[in-house]
């Protein structure tokens, strides 16, 4: 007996094997809809509504929730995104080395900015570090505190990411180099670490989404009216609204980025996924 007639041929209860999925599928759905059904009709959707979409509101937000917290919240990103990224590199190269003390220091570093929440990073970055140097700035302002804190949450992840990524680089490639006379540093800059990053790629820009929410912790670095991000631009005009609604938007300008950013990891995943097939 085949396989496809063995799943067609009744059971003992009197149905195939096919038939239960099936029937199994249709319990999921039916149970699916009447939890969203129950959730609709249990909720009170008027004060849903006065508590979080007053249309006047969201009128009096724009532009400057776009002109000036979303502009900040995509300039701390980037900023810390393209520090961690240089730092990043340079802890997984400390993590590669043959040298013992670079590969102690890279491990350390990963470990304890891995370990702790970004939250604490922030504490240290504002309170920590000008009492550790008096009267020395941070350049930048905020903006480099933010790409300080950012980078060095970040550097941890990334540094872990593309030492992965220079590793999955066949050693062929780096044989070959030095066989055709490159210097160790000539052929990691100009042949493993391109790979590399066409390797790393999809996890990068995963981190980078990340990293735009985890901007949300400038507010406990203080900040001007002119440099809060989304989600300090929407806290405070709650405050002074008695409403929600401001919170509502600024969720609304977060997705606003990160579904299209996760709709290119998918992407890039799903390429990266058909060249190494």
């Amino acid at each position: 007996m085949s396989g496809a007639d063995a799943q067609l041929q009744p059971r003992k209860s009197g149905l195939t094997r096919r038939q239960k999925r099936a029937l199994s599928r249709g319990v999921q759905y039916v149970v699916f809809v009447a939890a969203v059904v129950a959730f609709a009709a249990t909720a009170d959707w008027g004060r849903l509504k006065n508590q979080f979409a007053q249309w006047d509101l969201v009128t009096q937000m724009f532009p400057d929730v776009i002109t000036m917290a979303l502009k900040n919240t995509v300039l701390y990103t980037m900023s810390g995104f393209v520090f961690g990224l240089v730092l990043g590199m340079v802890v997984a190269l400390m993590r590669l080395s043959p040298v013992g003390p670079y590969r102690w220091v890279a491990g350390i570093y990963i470990e304890i900015f891995r370990g702790l929440p970004a939250l604490l990073i922030f504490v240290f970055v504002g309170v920590a570090v000008p009492l550790a140097f008096p009267g020395t700035e941070i350049p930048g302002g905020t903006y480099g505190k933010v790409a300080l804190a950012l980078g060095l949450v970040s550097a941890a992840y990334m540094a872990e990411t593309i030492r992965a990524g220079i590793q999955a680089v066949p050693k062929g490639q780096m044989e070959a180099a030095r066989s055709l006379g490159f210097s160790h540093t000539r052929a990691m800059v100009s042949i493993i670490i391109p790979q590399a990053f066409r390797i790393v790629i999809p996890p990068l820009t995963n981190e980078l989404v990340l990293l735009f929410k985890d901007s949300s912790l400038v507010l406990f670095l203080g900040v001007t009216l002119e440099e809060r991000e989304l989600t300090k631009f929407g806290r405070d005009l709650a405050s002074q609204t008695a409403n929600s609604t401001p919170i509502l938007v600024a969720g609304l300008c977060y997705l606003l980025v990160t579904i299209p950013l996760g709709f290119v990891v998918r992407r890039l995943e799903t390429k990266a996924g058909e060249a190494t097939k």
